[in-house]
């Protein structure tokens, strides 16, 4: 299904299944937010993301702490 118009925000995205999702979702046309604590392998997934010609952007958050929640969701609202 598209997702065009859609916004994915992926919360361990840098790695393994989360960075398999933020893929997929982009691929399939939503703007990806991938948020995660390691911030190359994070950096490295949007770039994949950027290079297959996807919208996505990295923010570091760690989310057993509210307040990198509340960062993170603004970014996301910031960014798309």
């Amino acid at each position: 299904a598209s997702m065009e118009g859609k916004v994915a925000l992926v919360t361990g995205g840098a790695l393994g299944i989360g960075r398999a999702t933020a893929i997929a979702f982009a691929r399939n046309g939503a703007r990806v937010v991938v948020a995660d604590v390691l911030d190359e392998d994070g950096e490295q997934a949007v770039a994949t993301i950027r290079e297959a010609g996807g919208d996505a952007v990295y923010v570091h958050a760690d989310v057993s702490e509210a307040s990198q929640i509340e960062a993170m969701v603004g970014r996301a609202i910031e960014a798309f």
